[in-house]
C-alpha cells in the first residue's frame, strides 16, 4: 500500500471535499444550516466534558451516548432528560455506529479503544474526533490514517495544543545556526495505584467484555478498574502517552518532522512504589531524526516539590542555546472560550467544510506524534534492569546530553527519599526505524521483538483488519 503522508492525505482530503458532500448518506445535515448530530462514547470522566462543550456550540446536538458501565449511562441519560432532551443509549458501540441519525462521533475511552471506535466510526460513515494519544500501539496509528483516507473522514486528533503559538520554533536560527538537540521535560505527581493479592471484584453495572474490547480479557488485577488502566501495558500507555504526547507533538510539529525517527532509546523505572502499576513514573526518551537533531524528553512523576522542575522547550544548536517562550494567554481560556473547546469548534467547522485542511490536528499529526511515545515505551519495554553505574556506561554512547539527563533522575529520586546506590534502572536498547514501512529494523531477533510490541495481537471480534 501507498505510504500515507501529511502532505497527500490533506490533499486527498481536499481534493475529496465536493465529491464526499455529495455523496455521503449524511449530507443533509451537512450544509450551513443543519444541525450536526452528535455521539459521544465513554463519559466517564473527559467524555462528559465533551458532552458539556458540544451542547454549547451552535448547531450541534448530542443524539447518542455510549459506554458500557450502566450506572454511568444512566445517570447521563437522566441529566438530558431532566434538560427535555432525547438522546439514544448504548452499552455497545457497535449498535450506536448503526445509527443512520449520526453524523460524527466523539471519543474518550481508554486508550485501548481509540484506533478501533476510530476505524469502525469511518468504515461506519461517521467523522471522529478521538482523544489523545491517538492510539495504543503504533501500527494502529497508521490504520486510523488509512480508515480516514479510504472512507472521506474527517478525523480529528484531540490534542487542543496542536499547532498553537507556544508550540513554535525555528527551524534555522542564523544567530545560533542549525539545530543538533531539543530538550523536553515534565513534572506531574502521579501516586501509587496501590497492591492486590488476588483479583478484584469488577462493579456489577459495568459489562467488562465490552469495557475489555481488544485487550486481554483478564482477572482485574488493580484497587481500581478507572483511571488506573492508564498505569499497566494491556491497556494503557503510561505518562508519555498521558500527557508526554503534548510536549513531544510541539517537539515534533516545531521541528517540522514528518517522518518517525531514525532510532530511539529509553530508559528509567517505576520507583519508590511496590504497586501493580507496571509503566514507568521516571523516564528519558531519546528520538534520533535522521536528518535532523535528537529530541530528548524527560519525565518525572514522583511527588516532591523539590528536585529539577518543567522548565521551558530548550535548543542546543551549533552556536549556543535557546529556549522556548512559555505559555501565553492564548494557550488557554480567552473571553470564556477554551482550547478545548475551540479545537472541537474547529473539528465541527471540517465536518461541515468536508476539508480535512479545515482541521487544526488531522488524524496524520496525531499519529507522528503519539508514534513517539509508543516508540520510547517500546525501548523501554525491552530494556534491561541496570544499577546506577551500569546505566551511565549503558548510556554513555548516547552522548553527554544523555549523561546529564540520567544526573536530574539521579536529583529527582534523591529528593523523593530513593536510595541511589540500590536502584535499578531499565535501560533499552537503541531501536532503529524504516520510516517508509514504519517497522523496526537492525538486529533481526531485536526488531522482531520490537515489531510485536508495535502490533500486539487483537481479542476477537475486536479486531483491527489489515485493509480497513
Amino acid at each position: 500500500m501507498k505510504r500515507i503522508t501529511r502532505r497527500s492525505f490533506v490533499k486527498a482530503g481536499s481534493l475529496a471535499a465536493g465529491a464526499a458532500a455529495a455523496l455521503s448518506p449524511f449530507s443533509r445535515v451537512l450544509g450551513a444550516n443543519g444541525d450536526i448530530r452528535v455521539g459521544v462514547v465513554g463519559f466517564r470522566g473527559q467524555g462528559s466534558y465533551h458532552i458539556k462543550l458540544l451542547r454549547e456550540l451552535p448547531g450541534v446536538r448530542v443524539v447518542a451516548l455510549c459506554d458500557p458501565d450502566r450506572d454511568v449511562l444512566g445517570r447521563k441519560v437522566k441529566s438530558f432528560a431532566g434538560r427535555n432532551e432525547k438522546v439514544a443509549a448504548y452499552t455497545d458501540v457497535r449498535k450506536m455506529l448503526e445509527e443512520k441519525n449520526l453524523d460524527a462521533i466523539t471519543t474518550a475511552t481508554p486508550d485501548h479503544w481509540h484506533a478501533l471506535v476510530t476505524v469502525w466510526a469511518c468504515q461506519a460513515g461517521k467523522d471522529v474526533y478521538v482523544e489523545k494519544p491517538l492510539c495504543h500501539n503504533l501500527w494502529e496509528g497508521r490504520k486510523m490514517v488509512e480508515a480516514a483516507e479510504k472512507h472521506e473522514r474527517i478525523v480529528q486528533f484531540g490534542n487542543q495544543s496542536h499547532g498553537q503559538p507556544t508550540g513554535r520554533m525555528r527551524l534555522e536560527m542564523p544567530d545560533r545556526g542549525k539545530i543538533l538537540l531539543v530538550n523536553s521535560s515534565l513534572n506531574r505527581m502521579r501516586k501509587s495505584i496501590g497492591k492486590v493479592t488476588g483479583p478484584q471484584p469488577v462493579p456489577k453495572s459495568l459489562d467488562y467484555n465490552l469495557w475489555t474490547g481488544p485487550a486481554p480479557l483478564e482477572p482485574l488485577r488493580r484497587k481500581r478498574l478507572h483511571y488506573d488502566w492508564h498505569w499497566v501495558w494491556p491497556t494503557g500507555t503510561g505518562e508519555l502517552g498521558n500527557n508526554g504526547v503534548y510536549p513531544l507533538d510541539a517537539c515534533r510539529l516545531s521541528l517540522g518532522q514528518n517522518a518517525l525517527p531514525k532510532r530511539v532509546m529509553s530508559f528509567g523505572g517505576r520507583f519508590l512504589f511496590d504497586d501493580d502499576g507496571t509503566t514507568p513514573n521516571t523516564q528519558v526518551a531519546l528520538f534520533q531524526y535522521d536528518p535532523g537533531p535528537m529530541i530528548i524528553f524527560e519525565l518525572r512523576n514522583l511527588p516532591s516539590k523539590t528536585g529539577p522542575k518543567t522548565l521551558p522547550t530548550r535548543m542546543k544548536c551549533e552556536r549556543g542555546e535557546s529556549g522556548l517562550p512559555g505559555p501565553t494567554k492564548k494557550a488557554g481560556k480567552t473571553g470564556g472560550f477554551s482550547a478545548h473547546k475551540g479545537h472541537l469548534f474547529n473539528f465541527i467547522s471540517a465536518v461541515r467544510s468536508r476539508k480535512v485542511s479545515d482541521l487544526r490536528a488531522p488524524v496524520i499529526e496525531g499519529h507522528l506524534s503519539t508514534a513517539l511515545v509508543h516508540m520510547g515505551n517500546i525501548s523501554y519495554r525491552l530494556g534491561t534492569q541496570h544499577s546506577p553505574e551500569e546505566a551511565r556506561e549503558a548510556i554513555k554512547d548516547r552522548g553527554s546530553d544523555a549523561v546529564e539527563a540520567l544526573a536530574r533522575v539521579k536529583e529527582h529520586l534523591a529528593a523523593n527519599g530513593v536510595d541511589w546506590s540500590k536502584a535499578k534502572f531499565v535501560v533499552g536498547p537503541w531501536l532503529q526505524m524504516d520510516g517508509k514501512s514504519e517497522k523496526f529494523v537492525g538486529n533481526p531477533g531485536l526488531a522482531a521483538r520490537a515489531n510485536q510490541l508495535a502490533r500486539p495481537p487483537y481479542r476477537k471480534p475486536f479486531v483491527i483488519p489489515d485493509e480497513v
